[in-house]
């Protein structure tokens, strides 16, 4: 057929309009790209890669044979990737922005069918799957975190961990890693210190209400963030809004001890903006008198990107609790008259951008404000008092898990005005930096600084003195492999805190695989390597209530030199840490066990008030019971000095699989072997008389002796957990076990008498235990469901250390509303 002249002349203006359109189309579009690799870093081929926009599929692509991937879109707005590939579990990325022409870059790590590997960021401070890195990382996600309305359960399911609470719900809590101090692990919030000046953080009080994700590195890692980074870090980090339209969330439950819980969020995205928004309230009745707690807790997470290359964030963490302090109710019979407020916000800036391929750079500020406030209301005894006034509990049989047992009446509260109050003020405001550079695929370097400006303070108290602190850290290591096969990192950090002067802190790991992943009965294999020192910031406490600042101040020069007691320095930590890593059965069984050895040396230990004032000399009876009555009362219980060096080494060992689609177990047991090389307690001998014995065996009454184990730190700890997920219906099985462990009553010069009949041996004085909690929740509806949650099925109530008592068996069922979806989609 044959067109006249007119209609081929319109023929070819339409052809070469559509072809130019689409070159301009083509121009303007947006093209994603990366490589699929799997966690050992092998690239995957065939792999099906598809670009989702508003729930459609908007692009789609086949990686190759170097694993590569290239997709074009000419609409702006967010994405996600969506990746299958045969023997890997389907693998969703985060939402990202991409504009009409950005060169947006994803790499892309697939994870085993049925083994769990994460990508971590802890060990080298960019994101980094778990096969790659020396160091031990466990990832604590929305499985574990879902039901949970606290940490300090999930923390329990991890090795080289222990918990400890000392009451029931919202007592302060303490984690402590691989036997160090419960002060020397670094927690981040969205990457800001969140812990008080000098470490010490109190999970108790602490929601998981604006909290997807929980990192916990295992080991010092000073030369990535810092002093106090000595013993563990914990990264927290809040969700993201993901769905193109707002999408409203709530949950609410009711359980024993008159507990509630609250939540309500609302999350979106549009176009470059994402938002979220939660908040929650939580109360309970607890299972003591004066044990009430609550918290309430604010979160929000607002992110804005330009282009694909730039991203601005800032999220903001607000909580508000209070409980009573019942304190060792056991010892006495009776709950104290004190209570315990909380206020604490934290503040997050950043501003990142990929500036070329190769170099990428984040600048962030933070800052945190916390105010924690005591009160002693009144003083409380069972009516029996001593010539001072001080008052004294109920009489009681203390029994220890070692089996010993002492009779009689403690000492509950000194005599003095009341009600009593101190306030602990920590405000810190910081600003980092960090780039990275990949100079080749196998290489990347880092380099980063941190400034911090640290205030705290102790209004209320005679010791009150403002304290200023000014702090920088230089960092840099490097990271990469060497033929896919051995994976290194090495890294330095040096630090210079007004406290303590400079220090420098090396890191050095490796990762290397002896036999790749591949199907089979043995599927791969593993060894590992990690080394590091570490530093820790002394506690705003601990220099205001410095022994040696005390003695300086009140006449004591004599007993300084004598007992050599020196200001307060920087406790340190060294780690070696070896390990093996051993897939069975195509990766569907993974084994995994580590040795460590940890050096702790210059370890702050605690001098108590009915010790404090035989360190000055020629003080009567009477003279010496009102100087530890005015300590008290200034919120010294104790004071500090660096006299403690003690070793801590032992093996890790976890193991985890998958059995069928929806079940998925998880088991792992640690042995921990401490001793303590020096100890105060031992040294103070010829001024303050022998160690205080029981029937010949000596007693550490505030710290442990020389050549026992550090105090709260059990030879054994293990955990199960077992999860299943079946359509709309899924339930989670936890369970931790724990050995007796070492620790004191701290009942020296607290009988009747002044005197120490009422102290047990130090070994094996804290009880074991097995807890066990078990939750459920089931879809009714795409917009409602319901779900319950026991805690404590074994009732155990030795959960807490000797004196407190745990919170019995607890239930609590709720129900779920949800306008929109949970999920770009």
């Amino acid at each position: 057929m044959r067109f006249s002249r007119p209609v081929r002349a319109v023929l070819a203006l339409v052809i070469l309009s559509t072809y130019l359109l689409s070159q301009t189309s083509k121009a303007e579009a947006a093209t994603i790209h990366g490589v699929v690799t799997d966690a050992s870093g092998a690239k995957v081929r065939n792999a099906a890669v598809v670009l989702i926009h508003n729930g459609s599929i908007v692009a789609s692509a086949v990686s190759g044979a170097d694993g590569s991937f290239e997709m074009d879109t000419g609409t702006a707005g967010r994405f996600f990737l969506m990746i299958s590939a045969q023997t890997f579990r389907q693998l969703e990325t985060p939402v990202f922005y991409a504009g009409r022409m950005d060169q947006i870059e994803r790499n892309l790590v697939m994870e085993p069918e049925w083994a769990r590997e994460s990508i971590v960021v802890t060990a080298n401070g960019t994101p980094t799957p778990q096969a790659q890195v020396g160091a031990a990382t466990t990832v604590l996600g929305l499985d574990e975190l879902d039901l949970r309305t606290d940490l300090v359960s999930s923390l329990r399911m991890m090795p080289g961990t222990f918990v400890v609470q000392t009451g029931q719900l919202g007592a302060q809590t303490s984690l402590f890693v691989r036997g160090g101090d419960s002060d020397a692990n670094k927690i981040l919030l969205d990457g800001v210190d969140a812990g008080d000046l000098g470490g010490r953080f109190d999970f108790g009080p602490l929601s998981t209400t604006g909290l997807e994700r929980a990192e916990v590195y295992r080991g010092p890692n000073s030369s990535l963030y810092g002093a106090d980074a000595a013993s563990g870090v914990v990264s927290l980090t809040t969700p993201r809004g993901t769905t193109s339209f707002p999408s409203i969330l709530f949950h609410g439950d009711f359980g024993r001890f008159t507990t509630s819980q609250e939540d309500l969020e609302l999350a979106g995205a549009h176009n470059k903006l994402d938002y979220l928004g939660e908040f929650s309230w939580l109360q309970t009745a607890n299972d003591l008198p004066n044990d009430e707690f609550h918290v309430a807790t604010a979160s929000g997470n607002f992110g804005w990107q330009p282009n694909g290359s730039t991203q601005i964030r800032g999220t903001v963490h607000y909580g508000v609790d209070g409980t009573g302090v019942p304190g060792t109710y056991a010892f006495y019979g009776l709950s104290n008259s004190a209570t315990q407020k909380d206020q604490d916000l934290f503040v997050s800036g950043s501003v990142e951008n990929q500036t070329t391929v190769d170099f990428h750079n984040v600048i962030r500020y933070g800052a945190t404000r916390k105010r924690e406030q005591y009160h002693m209301w009144s003083q409380v005894g069972s009516g029996t008092f001593d010539a001072y006034g001080d008052s004294f509990g109920n009489a009681v049989t203390i029994t220890g898990a070692n089996g010993y047992s002492v009779s009689g009446q403690a000492l509950m509260d000194y005599a003095g005005t009341y009600p009593q109050a101190y306030q602990l003020v920590s405000n810190r405001d910081a600003l980092v930096y960090q780039g990275d550079y990949t100079f080749t695929p196998h290489i990347v370097g880092l380099i980063g600084f941190q400034y911090e400006d640290e205030r705290g303070s102790e209004p209320g108290s005679s010791y009150y003195t403002p304290v200023e602190r000014t702090n920088y850290d230089y960092r840099a290591a490097v990271h990469g492999d060497f033929r896919g096969r051995f994976f290194y990192t090495l890294g330095g950090d040096l630090e210079h805190y007004s406290l303590f002067g400079s220090e420098g802190t090396p890191q050095a790991g490796f990762s290397l695989y002896a036999m790749k992943p591949r199907s089979g009965v043995f599927s791969g294999t593993r060894v590992l390597f990690n080394f590091g020192d570490a530093v820790r910031e002394p506690s705003l406490t601990d220099q205001f209530y410095s022994l040696y600042n005390f003695l300086a101040s009140n006449g004591g020069q004599s007993t300084i030199q004598q007992l050599q007691v020196g200001p307060l320095a920087a406790p340190f930590t060294r780690t070696y840490e070896g390990g093996v890593e051993q897939s069975f059965f195509s990766q569907r069984l993974v084994f995994r066990t580590r040795f460590f050895h940890n050096e702790f040396g210059r370890q702050i230990e605690y001098v108590g008030l009915d010790l404090v004032p035989q360190l000055l000399p020629g003080l009567s009876a009477a003279q010496q019971n009102q100087l530890a009555q005015f300590l008290q009362a200034n919120g010294a219980y104790e004071l500090s000095l660096n006299s403690e060096a003690y070793r801590a080494l032992g093996v890790e060992t976890t193991v985890e699989g998958g059995i069928g689609a929806g079940i998925f177990l998880r088991g792992g047991y640690t042995y921990l072997d401490g001793v303590v090389q020096r100890s105060f307690t031992n040294s103070d001998v010829a001024l303050l008389g022998p160690v205080p014995t029981f029937n010949g065996i000596p007693i550490g009454v505030y710290s442990p002796l020389q050549g026992a184990r550090p105090f709260r730190r059990p030879p054994h700890t293990g955990f199960l957990s077992a999860t299943y997920t079946h359509k709309s219906f899924s339930a989670l099985l936890n369970s931790a076990f724990v050995s007796r462990s070492d620790d004191s009553d701290f009942l020296g010069g607290a009988d009747l008498n002044g005197g120490n009949s009422l102290l047990l041996p130090n070994r094996n004085l804290d009880y074991g235990y097995a807890k066990l909690d078990l939750g459920a929740s089931y879809q009714l509806r795409r917009w409602v469901g319901v779900y319950g949650i026991a805690d404590n099925l074994t009732n155990n109530q030795h959960i807490a250390p000797i004196g407190y008592v745990s919170l019995p068996i607890s239930v609590r069922a709720g129900l779920r509303l949800q306008w929109g979806r949970s999920k770009a989609q």
